[in-house]
């Protein structure tokens, strides 16, 4: 991956990039987190899944996004760094009040909205994983306040098409470096 967000058809193939592994933790996170705020997930011990997803994500995220910044990868290492500590702070505040989680995540669509621009140059791809996390951040957070649960399921489908999307990116890197062909197009 590099700098300029052109995505997974830079993968490298000397190891030395975490971009895969940093959109497959994207990817099964908000995967984990849309599926889980749309409520078909229900039941004794969801909790504690989320909260696992949300650490484990967090932690990889972080981790790849340090790794990213190390080879000298600015635009992956800040996205997978700071949605690294989104998903492990979203995770410690489990039990903040509407008014505090719905100005955390509107924050956070900040964020996202910012990533989203710098990830223009990526292609379809790239503006789907941050457009539709900006769009279930968003919406999220407008839930939060009003306390609107239909709005929050809304916000859990788009990000789960998010993370989607994020894991067809990694896919596609991981398969066409290994293949030695385009397997899945990401533009």
């Amino acid at each position: 991956m590099s700098n300029d967000a052109t995505g997974a058809t830079n993968a490298r193939s000397t190891g030395a990039d975490a971009g895969n592994l940093g959109y497959l933790a994207l990817g099964l996170t908000l995967l984990a987190y849309g599926l889980l705020s749309t409520g078909i997930l229900h039941g004794a011990g969801v909790g504690s899944a989320a909260h696992l997803a949300h650490v484990l994500g967090g932690a990889t995220l972080f981790i790849a996004g340090l790794w990213q910044l190390r080879g000298g990868e600015g635009f992956t290492g800040t996205a997978f760094t700071s949605l690294g500590a989104f998903w492990a702070a979203w995770s410690a505040a489990g039990g903040a009040g509407k008014n505090a989680a719905g100005l955390f995540l509107l924050l956070w669509a900040l964020l996202a909205l910012t990533l989203t621009a710098a990830s223009w140059g990526a292609g379809l791809i790239g503006r789907a994983v941050y457009g539709l996390l900006t769009l279930s951040l968003v919406l999220s957070a407008i839930g939060s306040f009003g306390g609107y649960g239909g709005l929050a399921k809304a916000a859990g489908w788009i990000a789960a098409v998010s993370g989607l999307a994020a894991w067809y990116w990694a896919t596609s890197a991981l398969s066409n470096g290994s293949w030695g062909r385009i397997a899945l197009p990401v533009k």
